[in-house]
């Protein structure tokens, strides 16, 4: 790769950078205004990463292309990658439904692999946007991926994927089973957390409701 195309694949992924520092203003601003106006924050934190070169030129050839930046724009949709973990599964839709209500925001795909699990179990909502970064002569619309799911989903995801890539394709049967096995005890754990979330927030409505009807106290004045 000569000098003239390391600078272009670099001006590309710079711009790909650009986009994920978008998306992480945004999701920070409507974190911090929940947590202002509401005290709740849905967002436990976020992860960004972009696409190494090597990866990138891994995936084309996978895919039976040719080695393009062109090519890795068009056919290469999570160059850019952002996940977002929230603290129940109702967040996770609630920050979706906030993303996508974004005017500069154009939602691709939406891949929904919780309410859909992937037959090895893994749960999490997939979305490509489009959104627009401005340059100094011409504006970019850049595709991100951003994965958004629970603590509890990101937790074995985690260990899954290591565990994948010690074995690759050659996974036993019976760790494959206990992987499906453990992801569906996580499904039920993010049931049972949202409805002990549910739960308090009674009790706390219920308090909230006697302050309102507790009579107002004589001035001992």
């Amino acid at each position: 790769m000569d000098k003239q195309m390391v600078m272009e694949w670099a001006k590309m992924l710079m711009s790909y950078k650009f986009a994920l520092d978008e998306v992480s203003t945004k999701l920070t601003i409507l974190n911090e205004e929940l947590q202002f106006i509401q005290n709740y924050n849905p967002i436990e934190h976020v992860k960004t990463r972009i696409k190494s070169p090597e990866g990138i030129v891994e995936k084309l050839q996978r895919k039976g292309l040719e080695v393009s930046k062109e090519n890795a724009a068009k056919h290469i949709r999570d160059i850019a990658g952002v996940r977002v973990i929230c603290s129940f599964t109702t967040d996770v839709y609630r920050v979706y439904d906030m993303i996508r209500s974004q005017g500069d925001v154009e939602v691709v795909e939406v891949k929904d692999y919780i309410k859909y699990p992937k037959p090895n179990g893994y749960q999490s909502l997939h979305l490509i946007i489009r959104i627009p970064i401005f340059l100094s002569d011409r504006t970019e619309h850049v595709n991100v991926e951003i994965q958004l799911r629970t603590i509890a989903m990101d937790f074995w995801a985690s260990l899954e994927h290591k565990i994948y890539y010690q074995f690759h394709d050659d996974m036993p049967a019976t760790i494959r089973e206990q992987l499906k096995a453990t992801a569906d005890m996580i499904g039920m754990l993010d049931r049972r957390m949202l409805l002990l979330k549910e739960e308090v927030q009674k009790f706390s409505d219920g308090a909230e409701t006697v302050k309102l009807q507790l009579p107002m106290l004589p001035s001992t004045t």
